[in-house]
Protein backbone atom coordinates (compact mmCIF):
# COMPACT_ATOMS: atom_id res chain seq x y z
CA UNK A 1 0.00 0.00 0.00
CA UNK A 2 1.12 3.52 -0.56
CA UNK A 3 2.52 5.34 2.93
CA UNK A 4 2.67 8.97 2.67
CA UNK A 5 4.75 10.16 5.63
CA UNK A 6 5.27 13.86 6.45
CA UNK A 7 5.90 15.96 10.31
CA UNK A 8 3.05 17.87 11.82
CA UNK A 9 1.81 19.06 15.15
CA UNK A 10 5.82 18.43 16.28
CA UNK A 11 5.24 14.35 15.56
CA UNK A 12 5.94 12.03 12.57
CA UNK A 13 2.77 11.09 10.75
CA UNK A 14 2.34 7.89 8.10
CA UNK A 15 -0.85 7.44 6.11
CA UNK A 16 -1.06 4.08 4.41
CA UNK A 17 -3.95 3.85 1.63
CA UNK A 18 -4.80 1.46 -1.05
CA UNK A 19 -4.19 3.41 -3.71
CA UNK A 20 -1.75 6.95 -3.46
CA UNK A 21 -3.50 9.93 -2.19
CA UNK A 22 -3.84 12.78 -5.20
CA UNK A 23 -2.84 16.30 -4.28
CA UNK A 24 -6.02 17.58 -3.30
CA UNK A 25 -6.32 15.12 -0.37
CA UNK A 26 -3.28 15.79 0.84
CA UNK A 27 -3.84 19.09 0.88
CA UNK A 28 -7.20 18.88 2.46
CA UNK A 29 -5.46 16.80 5.64
CA UNK A 30 -3.02 19.38 5.90
CA UNK A 31 -6.19 22.19 5.96
CA UNK A 32 -6.94 20.00 8.80
CA UNK A 33 -4.75 19.98 11.01
CA UNK A 34 -3.56 23.23 10.33
CA UNK A 35 -6.68 24.65 11.66
CA UNK A 36 -6.34 22.46 14.78
CA UNK A 37 -3.30 23.65 15.43
CA UNK A 38 -4.10 27.14 15.18
CA UNK A 39 -6.51 26.06 17.18
CA UNK A 40 -5.31 24.63 20.30
CA UNK A 41 -1.76 24.26 20.32
CA UNK A 42 -0.22 25.78 22.99
CA UNK A 43 3.31 25.87 21.57
CA UNK A 44 2.00 28.48 18.97
CA UNK A 45 1.47 32.20 20.34
CA UNK A 46 -0.78 32.63 17.49
CA UNK A 47 -3.15 29.87 18.65
CA UNK A 48 -6.74 30.37 20.50
CA UNK A 49 -5.78 28.90 23.45
CA UNK A 50 -2.65 30.87 23.45
CA UNK A 51 -4.71 33.86 23.24
CA UNK A 52 -6.59 33.15 26.42
CA UNK A 53 -3.58 32.33 28.74
CA UNK A 54 -4.92 35.73 30.99
CA UNK A 55 -7.98 35.02 30.69
CA UNK A 56 -11.35 36.41 28.38
CA UNK A 57 -13.28 34.27 25.58
CA UNK A 58 -12.62 33.73 21.93
CA UNK A 59 -14.79 32.10 19.36
CA UNK A 60 -15.75 28.35 20.05
CA UNK A 61 -13.09 26.11 18.27
CA UNK A 62 -14.92 23.01 15.94
CA UNK A 63 -13.92 20.92 17.85
CA UNK A 64 -14.14 21.70 21.95
CA UNK A 65 -17.52 20.68 22.84
CA UNK A 66 -16.55 16.87 22.18
CA UNK A 67 -13.08 17.27 23.19
CA UNK A 68 -13.89 19.02 26.52
CA UNK A 69 -17.34 16.98 27.35
CA UNK A 70 -14.74 13.57 27.43
CA UNK A 71 -12.56 15.76 29.37
CA UNK A 72 -15.08 15.95 32.46
CA UNK A 73 -15.71 12.39 31.48
CA UNK A 74 -12.14 11.82 32.14
CA UNK A 75 -11.64 14.28 35.03
CA UNK A 76 -14.69 12.43 37.11
CA UNK A 77 -13.29 9.01 37.01
CA UNK A 78 -9.83 9.82 37.89
CA UNK A 79 -10.93 12.19 40.66
CA UNK A 80 -9.83 14.98 38.89
CA UNK A 81 -5.83 13.75 38.31
CA UNK A 82 -6.77 14.59 34.30
CA UNK A 83 -7.67 18.33 33.37
CA UNK A 84 -7.71 20.07 30.24
CA UNK A 85 -5.45 22.84 32.65
CA UNK A 86 -2.47 21.63 33.00
CA UNK A 87 -0.78 23.65 30.51
CA UNK A 88 0.62 25.66 33.09
CA UNK A 89 1.85 22.32 35.34
CA UNK A 90 3.55 21.50 32.19
CA UNK A 91 5.36 24.44 31.34
CA UNK A 92 6.84 24.34 35.28
CA UNK A 93 8.31 21.22 35.00
CA UNK A 94 10.08 22.92 31.53
CA UNK A 95 7.97 21.19 28.74
CA UNK A 96 6.60 24.66 27.78
CA UNK A 97 6.45 26.52 24.47
CA UNK A 98 9.82 26.91 23.92
CA UNK A 99 10.46 23.72 25.25
CA UNK A 100 13.42 24.81 27.67
CA UNK A 101 12.53 21.16 29.73
CA UNK A 102 14.40 23.49 32.72
CA UNK A 103 11.79 22.76 35.70
CA UNK A 104 10.93 25.81 38.61
CA UNK A 105 8.77 23.16 40.68
CA UNK A 106 5.97 21.55 40.14
CA UNK A 107 2.22 23.73 40.28
CA UNK A 108 -0.90 21.79 40.46
CA UNK A 109 -3.74 22.33 37.76
CA UNK A 110 -7.09 23.80 39.08
CA UNK A 111 -8.98 21.76 40.71
CA UNK A 112 -12.05 23.64 39.81
CA UNK A 113 -11.19 23.45 36.30
CA UNK A 114 -14.69 23.51 34.93
CA UNK A 115 -15.65 26.51 36.59
CA UNK A 116 -12.87 28.31 35.21
CA UNK A 117 -13.11 27.11 31.21
CA UNK A 118 -16.67 26.77 30.02
CA UNK A 119 -17.47 26.21 26.86
CA UNK A 120 -20.73 26.43 25.81
CA UNK A 121 -21.30 29.33 23.07
CA UNK A 122 -17.83 30.58 23.28
CA UNK A 123 -14.57 29.23 24.70
CA UNK A 124 -13.54 31.04 27.92
CA UNK A 125 -11.12 31.49 30.73
CA UNK A 126 -12.35 33.51 33.89
CA UNK A 127 -9.20 33.19 35.05
CA UNK A 128 -5.43 32.87 33.36
CA UNK A 129 -4.42 29.11 32.80
CA UNK A 130 -2.88 27.41 30.24
CA UNK A 131 -5.14 25.04 27.85
CA UNK A 132 -4.14 21.76 27.36
CA UNK A 133 -5.41 18.95 25.09
CA UNK A 134 -2.47 16.43 25.08
CA UNK A 135 -4.48 13.49 27.30
CA UNK A 136 -6.92 13.14 24.24
CA UNK A 137 -6.17 15.81 21.37
CA UNK A 138 -4.10 13.91 18.90
CA UNK A 139 -6.42 11.10 19.04
CA UNK A 140 -9.22 13.41 18.19
CA UNK A 141 -6.76 14.97 15.06
CA UNK A 142 -6.60 11.18 13.89
CA UNK A 143 -10.23 10.61 13.63
CA UNK A 144 -10.09 14.10 11.94
CA UNK A 145 -7.57 13.09 9.57
CA UNK A 146 -9.55 10.11 8.73
CA UNK A 147 -12.35 11.48 8.24
CA UNK A 148 -11.65 14.09 5.72
CA UNK A 149 -10.48 10.62 3.52
CA UNK A 150 -13.68 9.22 3.86
CA UNK A 151 -13.74 9.38 0.11
CA UNK A 152 -10.49 7.38 -0.29
CA UNK A 153 -11.70 4.00 -1.36
CA UNK A 154 -9.99 0.65 0.62
CA UNK A 155 -8.06 0.36 3.45
CA UNK A 156 -6.85 2.97 5.29
CA UNK A 157 -4.63 3.47 8.25
CA UNK A 158 -3.63 7.31 9.86
CA UNK A 159 -0.92 7.14 12.53
CA UNK A 160 0.51 9.87 14.45
CA UNK A 161 3.32 8.37 15.77
CA UNK A 162 1.52 5.75 18.42
CA UNK A 163 -2.04 7.14 18.08
CA UNK A 164 -3.28 5.72 14.77
CA UNK A 165 -7.04 4.58 13.29
CA UNK A 166 -7.26 1.57 10.84
CA UNK A 167 -10.50 1.61 8.11
CA UNK A 168 -10.57 -1.91 6.10
CA UNK A 169 -8.23 -4.72 6.34
CA UNK A 170 -6.75 -5.98 9.74
CA UNK A 171 -3.92 -4.66 11.12
CA UNK A 172 -1.45 -6.34 13.53
CA UNK A 173 0.48 -3.93 15.76
CA UNK A 174 3.68 -4.33 17.94
CA UNK A 175 3.38 -3.33 21.50
CA UNK A 176 6.42 -0.94 22.27
CA UNK A 177 8.43 -1.92 25.74
CA UNK A 178 8.60 1.64 27.68
CA UNK A 179 12.16 0.42 28.53
CA UNK A 180 13.19 -1.03 25.24
CA UNK A 181 12.49 -0.08 22.02
CA UNK A 182 13.87 -3.04 20.38
CA UNK A 183 11.34 -5.34 22.12
CA UNK A 184 7.55 -5.54 21.82
CA UNK A 185 5.12 -6.68 25.10
CA UNK A 186 2.89 -7.83 22.73
CA UNK A 187 0.97 -7.58 19.48
CA UNK A 188 -2.68 -6.08 18.82
CA UNK A 189 -4.74 -6.89 16.24
CA UNK A 190 -7.74 -4.48 15.04
CA UNK A 191 -10.38 -3.92 12.27
CA UNK A 192 -11.85 -0.48 11.78
CA UNK A 193 -11.11 0.38 14.97
CA UNK A 194 -8.16 2.71 16.50
CA UNK A 195 -5.33 2.23 18.71
CA UNK A 196 -3.74 4.65 21.14
CA UNK A 197 -0.56 4.20 23.38
CA UNK A 198 1.07 6.16 25.70
CA UNK A 199 4.17 5.73 27.67
CA UNK A 200 6.56 7.52 30.15
CA UNK A 201 9.45 7.43 28.10
CA UNK A 202 8.35 9.41 25.30
CA UNK A 203 8.47 13.28 25.94
CA UNK A 204 11.03 12.63 29.22
CA UNK A 205 13.87 15.17 30.43
CA UNK A 206 15.60 15.95 33.44
CA UNK A 207 15.57 13.73 36.24
CA UNK A 208 12.32 11.52 35.78
CA UNK A 209 10.70 13.85 34.48
CA UNK A 210 7.90 12.98 31.58
CA UNK A 211 4.66 14.42 30.07
CA UNK A 212 1.68 12.19 32.25
CA UNK A 213 1.31 14.19 35.26
CA UNK A 214 -1.17 14.26 37.80
CA UNK A 215 -2.78 17.67 37.76
CA UNK A 216 -3.49 17.44 41.28
CA UNK A 217 -0.17 17.90 41.84
CA UNK A 218 1.54 18.99 39.42
CA UNK A 219 4.14 15.78 39.16
CA UNK A 220 4.88 13.04 36.72
CA UNK A 221 3.07 9.85 37.75
CA UNK A 222 5.03 6.64 39.05
CA UNK A 223 3.09 3.83 39.02
CA UNK A 224 2.31 2.79 35.26
CA UNK A 225 4.86 3.08 32.26
CA UNK A 226 2.91 2.18 29.53
CA UNK A 227 -0.57 2.05 28.35
CA UNK A 228 -2.25 1.28 24.86
CA UNK A 229 -6.26 1.22 24.48
CA UNK A 230 -8.43 0.32 21.19
CA UNK A 231 -11.88 2.07 20.88
CA UNK A 232 -13.87 2.59 17.95
CA UNK A 233 -12.49 6.09 17.81
CA UNK A 234 -8.83 7.55 18.36
CA UNK A 235 -10.05 10.06 21.03
CA UNK A 236 -12.02 7.42 23.38
CA UNK A 237 -8.55 5.33 23.14
CA UNK A 238 -6.26 8.18 23.59
CA UNK A 239 -8.07 9.12 26.24
CA UNK A 240 -8.28 6.16 27.82
CA UNK A 241 -5.02 5.36 27.49
CA UNK A 242 -4.39 9.09 29.40
CA UNK A 243 -7.03 7.86 31.90
CA UNK A 244 -5.28 4.47 32.57
CA UNK A 245 -2.53 5.74 34.48
CA UNK A 246 -5.00 6.48 37.48
CA UNK A 247 -7.47 4.87 39.56
CA UNK A 248 -10.66 4.76 37.95
CA UNK A 249 -8.86 4.62 34.58
CA UNK A 250 -10.15 0.85 33.81
CA UNK A 251 -13.65 1.59 35.14
CA UNK A 252 -14.09 4.37 32.74
CA UNK A 253 -12.66 2.55 30.00
CA UNK A 254 -15.23 -0.25 30.52
CA UNK A 255 -17.89 2.59 30.66
CA UNK A 256 -16.75 3.54 26.90
CA UNK A 257 -16.21 0.10 25.73
CA UNK A 258 -12.55 0.40 25.77
CA UNK A 259 -10.20 -2.29 25.86
CA UNK A 260 -6.86 -1.99 27.18
CA UNK A 261 -3.48 -3.33 28.46
CA UNK A 262 -0.87 -1.55 30.67
CA UNK A 263 2.61 -2.11 32.22
CA UNK A 264 3.86 -0.90 35.54
CA UNK A 265 6.76 0.85 36.36
CA UNK A 266 7.95 -2.15 38.01
CA UNK A 267 7.62 -4.42 34.63
CA UNK A 268 3.69 -6.25 35.45
CA UNK A 269 1.03 -5.91 32.83
CA UNK A 270 -2.26 -6.15 33.01
CA UNK A 271 -5.12 -6.45 30.38
CA UNK A 272 -8.39 -5.84 30.00
CA UNK A 273 -10.51 -9.29 29.71
CA UNK A 274 -11.33 -9.14 26.36
CA UNK A 275 -8.68 -7.31 25.04
CA UNK A 276 -7.06 -8.54 21.38
CA UNK A 277 -3.54 -8.31 21.91
CA UNK A 278 -1.25 -11.40 22.41
CA UNK A 279 1.02 -10.73 25.44
CA UNK A 280 4.70 -11.69 25.49
CA UNK A 281 5.36 -10.15 28.90
CA UNK A 282 3.77 -12.04 32.01
CA UNK A 283 0.09 -10.97 33.19
CA UNK A 284 -0.22 -10.18 36.66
Amino acid sequence: MPLWRFDAIGTRWEIESARELTDDERATVSTVIGRFDREWSRFRPDSVVSSLTEGGSAPLPADAEVMLDAYRDLSDATGGAVNPLVGASLDALGYDASISLIASGAQPAPSDWSAVLGWSERLTLAAPAIIDVGALGKGRLVDLVQQALAEVPGALVVDASGDLAVRGGEVRIGLEHPFDATRAIGVATIQDQALCASAINRRAWGDGLHHVLDARTGLPVRTWAATWAIAQDAMHADAAATALFFDGGTRLAADWGVEWVRMSTDGRAQLSPDCPVELFTAAS
